[in-house]
């Protein structure tokens, strides 16, 4: 169990964050320590200070990490993922996680929308071609949303704000999450896996990463979609068989695909298949890529500080009674 925290309650900040996080911190009488440009190596020896550390991506966080904190009561990753917390470490030390999905679930939801239009219509195709030259319509006859079949996996905060978006389209939207979870939405139909296998034409990903999902789309799930398929993926590349993918692609079992993340998203570091699969991606005019920016707004930058400060307000207040 951590030591009760001498007054004030003391946070480390060792990521890049907005400013206004800082500010909001210290009207709750926070002590904050802001180090965005500290190297990983160097957290440890800071973290016997204090009860709250603050992370995006810098680092992963594990048990041999956590035995240089024994004060630490809060982590709190800014955003919505926690797949660089190892499983179980935190729950073992009594370690409150505050993540912010509720932050960027907005700017996800617009921008997983913004790729599957600007698949349907070939923007970037089109924008393209112009720039070189040629003005070509016939070429860039694009789909239309409405009276397809959209097929969620995953239902929880990212899901519910695509599929808010796809409100006005004429569109059928089916969604499954293996969690119980509400439907707030009158033109979303929760269902089984197998039915949107059976029925959807796209199919949006929107899962966490865990041991569990890892390559939860695969080549045998995707091959047993009656229709070819348009995929999106907003969620973590790892969930995404992307060799699975190249293949369907080659046989036109998936028509296209928007991808806002990779398996390897470390560029320069990738292995030859990986490179030779994203060099495939690359030249496929049917395929959108984005570097992880689903979430990337200047909105959201600020409302993930706002959602933490809420939940950490909230972790202050349980703890006084």
């Amino acid at each position: 169990m951590p030591t009760l925290p001498v007054s004030p309650f003391r946070c480390l900040v060792v990521d890049l964050m907005h400013e206004s996080l800082m500010p909001m911190l210290q009207a709750m009488g926070v002590e904050v320590t802001y180090v965005p440009d500290i190297k990983k190596e160097e957290v440890p020896a800071l973290l016997p200070q204090y009860h709250m550390l603050v992370v995006r991506s810098k680092m992963r966080i594990t048990a041999e990490l956590l035995t240089h904190a024994p004060n630490l009561q809060v982590l709190a990753r800014a955003g919505a993922g926690v797949d660089n917390i190892d499983d179980g470490v935190l729950e073992a030390r009594n370690i409150t996680l505050i993540n912010a999905p509720e932050g960027n679930r907005d700017a996800v939801g617009e921008h997983t929308l913004g790729l599957l239009l600007t698949l349907f219509r070939k923007i970037n195709q089109g924008d393209r071609q112009i720039r070189e030259g040629q003005w070509l319509r016939e070429d860039n006859r694009g789909e239309e949303l409405g009276g397809k079949t959209v097929g969620l996996i995953g239902y929880g905060h990212m899901g519910k704000a695509f599929a808010r978006r796809l409100m006005g389209f004429d569109c059928e939207v089916l969604a499954y999450d293996r969690q119980p979870v509400e439907n707030p939405f009158a033109h979303v139909r929760l269902t089984s896996l197998e039915e949107i296998q059976e029925k959807a034409q796209v199919l949006s990903l929107h899962i966490p990463y865990t041991k569990e999902n890892h390559h939860f789309v695969d080549a045998r799930l995707l091959a047993s979609f009656a229709h070819p398929l348009w995929l999106l993926n907003t969620a973590r590349g790892e969930v995404l068989d992307h060799e699975a993918l190249v293949e369907a692609m080659k046989t036109g079992h998936v028509l296209g695909a928007a991808l806002d993340v990779l398996e390897n998203e470390k560029l320069k570091a990738l292995t030859p298949p990986q490179q030779e699969r994203l060099d495939y991606l690359l030249q496929h005019p049917r395929v959108i890529l984005t570097p992880h920016i689903a979430g990337w707004t200047h909105e959201s930058y600020v409302r993930i500080n706002e959602v933490l400060v809420q939940k950490l307000q909230a972790y202050l207040a349980s703890q006084e009674k």
